[in-house]
């Protein structure tokens, strides 16, 4: 193996977990050639399950496999890691609203937040999954101040995907024909996903799909309510494909940007397009390769775009005042 990464991951026995750990062990990540060690995460009363998860990883002897720690204590967990996936936080329970749980979730993201800033590795990259991601991933950023922003981000490359797969199947195409997709907002039912400038076979999504009104009517709810179509289906949440969208967002974080494309990821927002300055925002983005990203600028957005932006950033406005005590 040419180097090695410290990746951390947060509630590892969990389904996500469970789905993500082979993808990152295969090479996916972070390349065939890394040493991967793993720091793993858990409640206590999850400690034994997760036992059960590294005997199957010894198991399935990945050759990228190197050292495996196993802990409830986030310091010991994300001692020295180059890469944390926080997976873990607390699910919603029967009748608990959306800010119920965020303010559930808040302490234990100001407490990691609190570890990643004082254990970390110098070079540590943050990937928050568990959801409410996008104001979890804020709390944790504001509570590691010695960690630059730039290195907080909550997943939307899950949505990203998602409308990927719906635009190939309305045009009758592989997913490998649809680009540049953005995710404006939250990860939650009102983030946007932008088919306007979306394209296919590099041609505009709008030109190929003659269906404007499923563009932007189906195609929108379809992808926003996703998640609750699949436990309803399953009865339980997104678990492959989550973890496939971590390992995507990783690689979009570490590699450089195909030319003339963009990924989305709710980064903090630097006030491109308007929106509130460190709040953190699904947007656009390209990577240098050298470990820095942009925000695409001076994207056409309709009336109708506006009108989903606004309504995703006036969402995430009342999740930072929510939490604004732990920030």
């Amino acid at each position: 193996m040419s180097k090695t990464v410290k990746v951390a991951v947060t509630g590892a026995a969990g389904q996500i977990g469970y789905a993500l750990l082979p993808c990152i062990l295969r090479g996916r990540a972070f390349g065939p050639d890394t040493k991967v060690d793993l720091q793993l995460l858990e409640i206590t009363p999850a400690l034994p399950a997760l036992e059960g998860v590294v005997m199957e990883l010894d198991d399935s002897a990945f050759p990228c496999l190197g050292n495996v720690v196993v802990t409830d204590d986030p310091e010991v967990a994300f001692d020295g890691a180059n890469w944390i996936l926080m997976v873990g936080a607390k699910p919603r329970g029967k009748g608990m609203e959306r800010g119920d749980l965020i303010r559930e979730n808040g302490p234990i993201f100001v407490g990691q937040g609190r570890a990643i800033n004082e254990r970390a590795a110098d070079d540590v990259h943050v990937v928050v999954v568990g959801n409410p991601a996008n104001t979890n991933c804020l709390i944790a950023m504001n509570n590691a101040p010695d960690v630059p922003k730039e290195r907080f981000s909550a997943l939307t490359r899950l949505d990203q995907n998602r409308a990927y797969a719906q635009l190939a199947g309305k045009a009758g195409v592989t997913v490998g024909e649809v680009s540049n997709v953005t995710i404006w907002g939250n990860h939650s039912a009102t983030q946007y996903p932008d088919a306007e400038n979306a394209r296919i076979n590099g041609q505009p999504a709008f030109d190929v799909i003659s269906d404007h009104d499923w563009l932007r009517g189906d195609f929108i709810t379809t992808v926003q309510k996703r998640g609750a179509a699949i436990i309803q289906a399953r009865g339980k949440s997104s678990a492959m494909s989550a973890g496939n969208a971590i390992v995507d967002q990783v690689r979009s974080f570490s590699d450089k940007t195909e030319e003339g494309n963009w990924f989305s990821a709710a980064v903090a927002s630097d006030g491109s397009y308007g929106i509130d300055e460190g709040l953190i925002f699904s947007f656009p983005l390209v990577n240098d390769g050298q470990g820095s990203y942009e925000v695409v600028q001076n994207l056409p957005l309709s009336d109708f775009a506006q009108e989903k932006i606004q309504a995703t950033l006036n969402e995430l406005r009342k999740e930072r005042d929510t939490v604004a005590d732990l920030l």
